[in-house]
């Protein structure tokens, strides 16, 4: 019984995992949307497309690691209080490294994720385009 148990745990977390995905994503869109004429002002001075892909992947990273890091943060209390909950009904339960290091993995690739198609449409917004969503 303790199989399925952990078997529906997981499905949940692949679930959350994907909403988050989804967000993260919405949000580096909605914010990359929102900054087009800092773009072009920012191509207008000579600055690359690749260097605007970095700025958009910097910040996704970033975001995902402050969440990732208060994630891995409350891992440990969150398990602990789990315990308690259970009871008796999970003897041995811990956080082991390899979760940390999955944690760490989900929250990079959500970070990468995100970032992909908001800087590359960074990288191919045209000046003029850019500029002309200042007025």
């Amino acid at each position: 019984m303790s199989d399925q148990i952990i078997a529906a745990i997981q499905i949940v977390s692949y679930v959350v995992i994907l909403i988050i995905m989804a967000v993260m994503a919405n949000t580096m869109a909605m914010s990359a949307r929102e900054r087009t004429a800092e773009f072009a002002t920012l191509k207008t001075l000579g600055f690359g497309p690749g260097f605007l892909a970095l700025l958009i992947f910097g910040e996704s990273l970033l975001i995902c690691a402050v969440g990732g890091g208060l994630g891995m943060l409350l891992t440990a209390p969150a398990a602990a209080g789990f315990k308690q909950a259970a009871g008796g009904l999970f003897p041995i339960f811990s956080v082991s490294g390899s979760t940390v290091a999955m944690q760490l993995a989900c929250a990079g690739s959500v970070g990468f994720a995100a970032a992909v198609v908001p800087a590359i449409r960074a990288a191919q917004t045209r000046i003029v385009d850019g500029l002309r969503a200042i007025a």
